[in-house]
């Protein structure tokens, strides 16, 4: 979106230091590697960086002027707008933004499954409406900011992912967002290490409410904590797995039943059909027929390493890598393990998870010595993943531990024979795609 120097001043509450016309509108950048002719700069300050120190660069890459909080700034600049907070003025500016264009908001959140989530959620509303939705897993307020004040001129639907690394920031994000639907996809244990507890972490995802309207409506997984902390007196929709009767379960394919109507997937996971229902509820909240939400289902694609699959030199290789914690490493290893015969599993240690940290991994090795067929193989990597194997292992199964990705892949290659399918699982940190690109960079392809 582009603003009036009238309409920024509004929004933001700057005083205007120097003023001098250079255009009609103005286009906001808080990048000056990007900056364009005619742009006013925003810069941003962060733990490590400080945005107000490449003032001059900005000007002299061809911004007009530029946003500042202290008394310095660029002679040449042509327009100088003075504020307390650089990232409250961006904030100030997607709240104009979004009540300008007046858009149905969705706001998403969850410990897990929020940016499938989101995805679905797009899949199915851009059947009906024209949409916009939060790029890629871009959920802190920059990214915020980046998607509301980007959205078209002629956008129905706003989509907002929103994620917290503490407690206050949903809260912010949701006053400043104002949404008129809110989902909670989950409240588990991601993030543990930072939050303390469990209650901690519901209490972070229900401060989604904060800002939704009172004619709102929130959706949420059917979670007891979940509903203790989201204090919300508006229509609450609630939703769980146990409503559902699944079909069919294939690679790439859920087929499901959820009140009384059958929808499709090119997914697989009973997880990802507990994420399809909020947007299938969603979706009859915004007067959309069930043929049109069916559609929109059908034609979901996974994003990026959650579960892509590559054929490698006779292997098949799932990468689930994209994040993990504890509940999403159950879901997705339990659902690869229905699927597949002969499975072999390489789990990662998972981040974030503080004093608890071995406690949790190794529930994930209990939680899958209960359900893995004996045939499985499980190869872990890092110290904190050994937790898991050492589980398994005393149950009886396969397993080997591993110091990094280069010494796993030497196994794989050395060890695993071409035709099995082969499930990677990680938080991002580990870097699992290096899996790939070695066993790629060793096999005839």
């Amino acid at each position: 979106m582009m603003f009036k120097l009238d309409e920024i001043l509004k929004a933001t509450g700057a005083e205007l230091i120097k003023g001098n016309r250079c255009g009609d509108d103005y286009f906001i950048s808080t990048d000056t590697r990007t900056i364009k002719g005619g742009e006013l700069y925003l810069p941003l300050k962060g733990a490590s960086f400080d945005g107000e120190k490449f003032l001059s660069q900005a000007v002299q890459a061809g911004a007009c002027g530029c946003f500042i909080t202290g008394e310095d700034y660029p002679e040449d600049a042509q327009i100088v707008l003075k504020v307390e907070d650089t990232l409250k003025a961006y904030m100030s500016l997607a709240n104009y933004t979004r009540r300008a264009h007046n858009p149905k908001v969705v706001a998403i959140t969850g410990s897990s499954g929020k940016t499938t989530t989101k995805e679905l959620v797009y899949s199915v509303v851009s059947e009906k409406f024209k949409s916009h939705k939060t790029f890629s897993n871009h959920n802190n307020e920059i990214g915020f900011c980046q998607t509301v004040i980007s959205m078209p001129d002629d956008c129905e639907v706003l989509i907002i992912e929103m994620g917290m690394r503490a407690l206050g920031e949903i809260e912010l994000l949701s006053k400043y967002a104002e949404p008129d639907y809110a989902i909670i996809t989950n409240a588990g244990s991601a993030h543990i290490g930072r939050l303390g507890s469990l209650d901690n972490i519901a209490k972070a995802k229900s401060e989604i409410v904060t800002g939704l309207k009172k004619d709102g409506v929130f959706i949420s997984q059917n979670n007891e904590r979940i509903k203790k902390f989201a204090n919300f007196e508006g229509e609450k929709i609630y939703y769980s797995l146990a409503d559902v009767e699944i079909l069919e379960r294939k690679p790439s394919y859920s087929k499901f039943i959820y009140d009384g109507k059958e929808y499709e997937l090119n997914v697989e996971g009973d997880y990802n059909v507990e994420n399809a229902l909020s947007a299938i509820n969603l979706g009859y909240k915004l007067n959309m027929s069930y043929e049109e939400i069916k559609r929109g289902l059908a034609a979901y694609k996974p994003i990026e390493k959650r579960w892509e699959i590559q054929e490698i030199g006779g292997y098949k290789i799932i990468n689930d890598s994209y994040n993990a914690n504890p509940e999403s490493m159950k879901a997705a290893v339990s659902t690869f393990l229905q699927l597949y015969e002969n499975p072999v599993v390489i789990l990662g240690d998972m981040g974030e998870l503080g004093e608890a940290e071995v406690e949790l991994h190794r529930g994930v090795g209990d939680y899958l010595a209960e359900l893995s067929p004996k045939s499985s193989k499980f190869l872990t990597v890092g110290r904190l993943s050994r937790e898991i194997g050492a589980q398994l292992a005393a149950k009886g199964f396969f397993v080997k531990n591993f110091e990094n990705n280069e010494e796993v892949s030497k196994f794989v290659l050395a060890n695993i024979n071409a035709g099995n399918t082969i499930f990677l699982k990680a938080s991002r940190s580990m870097k699992f795609e290096e899996i790939i690109e070695k066993i790629k960079g060793e096999v005839k392809i």
